[in-house]
């Protein structure tokens, strides 16, 4: 049993057999399919996940709420009191008040459980980002590294995380306020696709805009090749939001620059793609954020 454990929420896109291999834990995060409402508590399924975009594809509503303060009381405090500490990796604070949350739950744990510490860290990221991230967190405990020190190092490297996501539908953008109602509708018509990051502040911004699938996943390669840093590692995580084919394109081109990349591929998690929308393709590596542009 390892001293402090790890926990991600089901906003990262993470291989679930390498999280179940190395007890990295989910905390559950709730969204919506038309009337349904879903806990998702682990990284959903091929079937579900098809379910979940053809839904969007036919009209459904999709929303998503942020984590409460309750729920990590509940589900930490049980770890809390073992002595065990937790190092927690939350969506951006960029994208979500959720971070808030779980910083108000640590006052109050800390105050009941002195024994142990609850470690927060904003990723700054998202899906696949957050998954390199844990990794990482795996690496450095493994290596015997405490969790003060490896939260500090996650804190650190959350910043050296390149994230570029590739928007099918710009309707999507506009339901979430990223995106005016014009462009969004003269954009779907003329099958403009905006490129987009996460900057270093953990929101999104739109740095360029093609026209068509074929030069949008170009535009993606050349991000990866400009700001990719190999001294950092060559894991890359391909998160589709039910277009395999179009995450393995990318994945055939990324392999010809690079042959050593070492590529993941993996379903977008709802939370993200209830804002995001079908056909959205994202690719998550270690680089240089500033050099996305």
């Amino acid at each position: 049993m390892h001293d402090y454990v790890i926990f991600v929420d089901t906003s990262a896109d993470i291989d679930p057999a390498y999280a179940a291999a190395n007890d990295i834990r989910f905390v559950p995060m709730h969204y919506t399919l038309g009337s349904e409402d879903r806990c998702c508590s682990h990284m959903e399924d091929d079937d579900l996940l098809k379910r979940f975009y053809d839904g969007q594809r036919k009209g459904d509503l999709t929303q998503t709420s942020q984590i409460t303060p309750s729920v990590y009381l509940d589900l930490f405090a049980p770890i809390l009191a073992e002595g065990r500490s937790i190092i927690y990796l939350s969506l951006s604070s960029g994208l979500t008040k959720t971070f808030d949350n779980v910083l108000v739950a640590k006052q109050e744990l800390d105050e009941e459980y002195p024994a142990a510490k609850l470690y927060p860290v904003d990723s700054l990221q998202a899906t696949g980002g957050i998954a390199l991230l844990a990794e990482k967190a795996v690496e450095n405990r493994a290596a015997g590294m405490s969790a003060a020190d490896n939260a500090a190092f996650l804190a650190d490297a959350a910043h050296k995380v390149c994230l570029c996501v590739m928007v099918d539908d710009l309707m999507y953008l506009k339901r979430g306020g990223r995106c005016p109602a014009t462009t969004a509708v003269l954009g779907t018509m003329l099958n403009v696709k905006p490129i987009l990051i996460i900057a270093d502040d953990g929101t999104l911004a739109t740095i360029n805009k093609k026209r068509g699938e074929k030069l949008a996943l170009k535009e993606l390669l050349t991000q990866y090749m400009n700001a990719r840093d190999a001294s950092l590692g060559n894991r890359c995580y391909l998160t589709h939001a039910d277009c395999r084919g179009r995450a393995e394109t990318l994945a055939g081109m990324i392999k010809t620059e690079n042959p050593d990349a070492d590529i993941t591929i993996m379903g977008e998690s709802p939370i993200i793609g209830a804002h995001t929308g079908p056909g959205t393709i994202l690719i998550t590596f270690w680089g240089d954020r500033s050099k996305l542009k």
